[in-house]
């Protein structure tokens, strides 16, 4: 562990070292070698993946953002009622967004007392941390720069009030259904007392509101998919022509989830230099790159049990499109 920071109010540490740097390759040079090909949607965001999908929150078919935004601006003083909290820990925080629609009901409860964000950009963490304590005036921000996959159990102990760990935006669903409940049972055992999980989940609904919300008419979602093969040229020495492979984006019907992937439309031989790896592709080929599983409060329940949490309440939009969990330990 690197601290970064050890202020009166603010502290910052990173648990990231060079072989989490290395991440990419390994990541690379095992789904570029299995016989259906596969990137994990993370190396996404550098900088300009993170500008692409903030351009996607803006877009008139994605309503994911949205509508989990008017759930927590509706509901955040119930939520803070419901629980008690004092503290938000929020995995994966990005800009804090929705952390202030929390951090603002705690403060009207008169509960407000830390932030602990946890997110791979130390950029992100100390900006936020920077911003926050200037529009907070009572609040500490304790930082945490590692991936929530890897470094839950660096995150640190609980204050004296409820804590209240967010893993929103439907980021759950990227996960296959046995790494999905292994998260969620090393995040219930970061809860005690009266901690509390706040879990975002996209809702199974219409497969062209779906499909639409993934596969946009300006081409946005397209962009951002193709970025990985961009950050993979940069970062690893490789040659891909992003040009050459499509976006697709296929409602999984049987599996309830959304597939991102990336079609050759040529046959081609990609070289990646630093792992000195070459692969084919032939035309019509697809690479996944995300999945984005959708859900109904019967599989939120199951997965929940799974990890030894319970459904405590459950919040959701008129159109019941998108929902909140509270979850405790069972």
């Amino acid at each position: 562990m690197r601290a970064l920071l050890d202020g009166e109010r603010v502290r910052l540490d990173s648990w990231l070292t060079e072989d989490d740097e290395r991440s990419l390759g390994r990541d690379v040079l095992a789904g570029l070698t299995r016989p259906f090909k596969e990137l994990p949607p993370k190396h996404f965001y550098d900088a300009r993946g993170s500008e692409l999908f903030d351009q996607i929150t803006e877009l008139p078919e994605y309503y994911p953002t949205r509508v989990e935004l008017g759930i927590l601006s509706d509901r955040a003083d119930e939520i803070v009622a419901l629980t008690g909290a004092g503290e938000l820990v929020e995995l994966g925080s990005g800009a804090s967004v929705k952390a202030r629609i929390l951090l603002d009901a705690m403060a009207r409860a008169g509960t407000l007392s830390r932030y602990v964000p946890l997110d791979v950009s130390e950029s992100v963490v100390r900006d936020a941390a920077d911003q926050l304590v200037r529009d907070y005036g009572t609040l500490t921000v304790h930082g945490v720069i590692g991936d929530f996959e890897r470094h839950l159990a660096e995150l640190p102990s609980r204050g004296g009030l409820p804590r209240l760990v967010a893993l929103l935006g439907g980021t759950i669903g990227n996960f296959k259904q046995e790494p999905r409940r292994v998260l969620l049972g090393k995040i219930a055992m970061l809860l005690r007392g009266d901690d509390a999980l706040l879990l975002g989940t996209d809702l199974v609904k219409d497969r062209a509101v779906l499909e639409a919300a993934y596969d946009d008419a300006q081409g946005v979602t397209a962009e951002f998919n193709r970025n990985v093969l961009h950050v993979i040229n940069r970062e690893l020495d490789a040659d891909f022509v992003p040009e050459d492979f499509e976006h697709v984006a296929p409602f999984d019907a049987e599996h309830e989830w959304i597939e991102m992937r990336l079609r050759a439309t040529r046959d081609s031989v990609v070289t990646v230099a630093e792992l000195d790896l070459s692969v084919p592709f032939a035309a019509g080929e697809e690479m996944r790159t995300e999945i984005s599983a959708k859900f109904t409060r019967r599989r939120v329940e199951d997965d929940l049990a799974a990890a030894g949490l319970v459904l405590d309440t459950w919040l959701t939009d008129p159109a019941g499109m998108f929902a909140l969990s509270l979850a405790r330990r069972d």
